[in-house]
């Protein structure tokens, strides 16, 4: 189990950082990680995958994980 929010959270961070937050933010991480367990586990560790995922579920996800995708 820890493995696999290990993964999730290294997939998020590459794929809603730009190039010049390639590591992200302590922010972005917070904002969505429980999004990305919650909506698309099933995809890591495939960033493009888990960040067609995400942008799926945008109404769904909380308000701070969906500001990151703005």
């Amino acid at each position: 189990m820890k493995k696999a929010g290990l993964a999730v959270f290294a997939a998020i961070l590459v794929a809603i950082s730009s190039a010049a937050y390639a590591a992200g933010t302590q922010e972005q991480r917070r904002a969505c990680r429980s999004d990305a367990m919650k909506f698309c586990r099933q995809y890591v560790p495939n960033v493009k995958k888990i960040t067609a995922c995400m942008e799926h579920n945008i109404k769904r996800l909380s308000p701070a994980c969906r500001a990151q995708f703005r």
